[in-house]
């Protein structure tokens, strides 16, 4: 009999599933959608664009576009049900706790129950991407006392979250902002988050089931919640003369930069590329660049005494923040724009289903005597 082989712990390097959706080269950088390069992604098109490529597996017509932007417009209302259980949730939970909750509970009022054909998950799949930034927004004024701004139906997805947030029309190169680093976060090939989502749904439990599962992943901070705890260290830094010492104090400690270092890329993730420059370009443009300039800095030391590359939550962390998003919001943002990869895995998943059911490895004692518990020592 051959040697069984073990994996490598985390299961590194195993392929989990076949997918059309994302691809990564991570010694080159490089991150593709569905063939399309992320670079090209995030310049010319929009979320809504690539919600409907990950979707649909190819670019839409401008008819098709209209269409899809007009449906997730008309979603975004969330149910009575919700909005009743969500003074709960803004007292007593966590942003991530409420989402896991929200997302959840919203299972009880959709209009396609447990059906899960696949034009009733199709159907979910755009509910699931329309009310997420509602619930965010809603949760949100709550919590902090103010009046719920209801969805603008006017404005695009990025737009419409802060304008819900702040209850102001944001400043159109802010939404530009905010809607690329939805772009950048949509899909990851299979994250934590997502093969999650996909082992739920390869039992063919429901949709709602499968993302409530990914929305739980995320909420670490070896995963999503590594933003927030980026943007916790530039606000203890404070300031670019203090990194060196504060990075170089904290390497002593043997503790984790958060930020830095991907399981997959080798090399700069593709999309810090693009956060970086926005992070930089927005400093500029609000006249603070404290949080680029105190970003920029610690990339350099962390790059000088570990030769680790800033991956994409490191600079998101400062964007979200010149967009006025809490930094305990930066997590459930993160989710707002993968529910669309997520989405779409669990509907990929559903259409060409084996179980997810992977061995371990026993590494227990073996050949044990059960001795009677009136005879143990």
């Amino acid at each position: 009999m051959g040697v069984k082989a073990v994996p490598q712990k985390g299961l590194e390097e195993v392929i989990a599933a076949s997918t059309r959706l994302s691809d990564v080269d991570g010694k080159q950088g490089r991150l593709w959608y569905v063939g399309y390069d992320i670079h090209d992604l995030a310049a010319d098109s929009t979320f809504e664009e690539v919600t409907y490529l990950l979707h649909n597996l190819r670019l839409p017509t401008e008819p098709e576009l209209d269409e899809l932007a007009e449906r997730l417009v008309s979603e975004r209302e969330v149910s009575p049900f919700l909005e009743g259980l969500m003074p709960t949730l803004a007292e007593q939970t966590s942003p991530m706790s409420m989402l896991r909750t929200g997302i959840s509970a919203a299972s009880a009022y959709d209009p396609d129950g447990w059906d899960n054909g696949p034009e009733a998950n199709e159907r979910k799949a755009v509910r699931l991407i329309a009310k997420t930034p509602t619930l965010i927004a809603m949760y949100h004024r709550m919590r902090t006392g103010e009046v719920i701004v209801p969805p603008h139906p006017k404005l695009p997805h990025a737009a419409n979250f802060l304008y819900m947030l702040s209850g102001e029309e944001p400043e159109q190169l802010d939404a530009a902002a905010l809607d690329t680093t939805l772009i950048l976060y949509a899909d990851h090939t299979m994250n934590a988050s997502t093969f999650t989502a996909r082992v739920i749904a390869s039992t063919l439990s429901d949709m709602f089931s499968a993302i409530t599962g990914a929305i739980a992943a995320l909420k670490g901070p070896l995963h999503g919640g590594a933003n927030e705890e980026a943007m916790k260290m530039l606000e203890e830094v404070g300031d670019p003369a203090n990194a060196e010492r504060y990075i170089k104090e904290k390497l002593g400690r043997r503790e984790r930069i958060m930020g830095f270092g991907h399981r997959v890329y080798k090399t700069e993730d593709p999309r810090a590329t693009h956060l970086r420059r926005l992070s930089q370009e927005m400093g500029k443009r609000k006249g603070d660049t404290r949080w680029f300039d105190i970003s920029a800095e610690i990339e350099r030391v962390v790059g000088q005494e570990k030769g680790l590359h800033p991956n994409v939550d490191f600079f998101a962390a400062s964007v979200y923040r010149y967009l006025n998003i809490p930094t305990d919001l930066m997590t459930p943002v993160f989710a707002l724009a993968r529910m669309v990869g997520w989405t779409a895995h669990v509907r990929e998943q559903y259409a060409d289903n084996r179980l997810i059911r992977p061995e371990s490895e026993y590494v227990g004692p073996r050949d044990q005597v059960y001795v009677p518990i009136d005879r143990r020592g």
